[in-house]
């Protein structure tokens, strides 16, 4: 029942940023708000979740947290198994290639994440599993 309470709220929330051009729904938890877009490893059609991230340079930093769940979010064995997809920003859309940031890099970036959100850390401390830190990467 949580998970499709869960499902039907982020459905709302990725319903109203598309119809607004991120206007609404833009942010959460105080940080920003995009669309990606992944496609499904078992149907191979297209599934669109709203994530937090943090820029990096010209690229998007998300965190596969799950809410500290015992498992890796959907969207994230979407990646594993199709790992470029399309990230909308406002009304700006984007193909990106994917990839698990490097072991300095993903504690640089896990240190930025939680700074930016408190929440990681208490995600972190329910699950065993190492939370994956994705770098999504415009193609040129």
């Amino acid at each position: 029942m949580r998970r499709g309470i869960s499902r039907l709220v982020w459905g709302m929330h990725r319903w109203i940023y598309t119809r607004t051009g991120g206007r609404l729904g833009g942010r959460i938890v105080g940080m920003p708000v995009l669309l990606l877009t992944t496609t499904g490893r078992s149907s191979g059609r297209p599934r669109t979740v709203p994530l937090t991230y943090l820029p990096e340079g010209q690229n998007f930093v998300v965190i596969a947290s799950n809410g500290g769940a015992r498992r890796d979010p959907d969207w994230y064995a979407n990646l594993r198994a199709h790992p470029a997809a399309w990230v909308q920003i406002n009304r700006r859309t984007v193909r990106v290639n994917v990839r698990d940031a490097g072991d300095d890099e993903r504690e640089r970036l896990w240190i930025r994440a939680v700074k930016a959100y408190g929440g990681y850390a208490a995600y972190r401390k329910r699950t065993r599993r190492r939370i994956p830190v994705v770098v999504l990467e415009p193609e040129t």
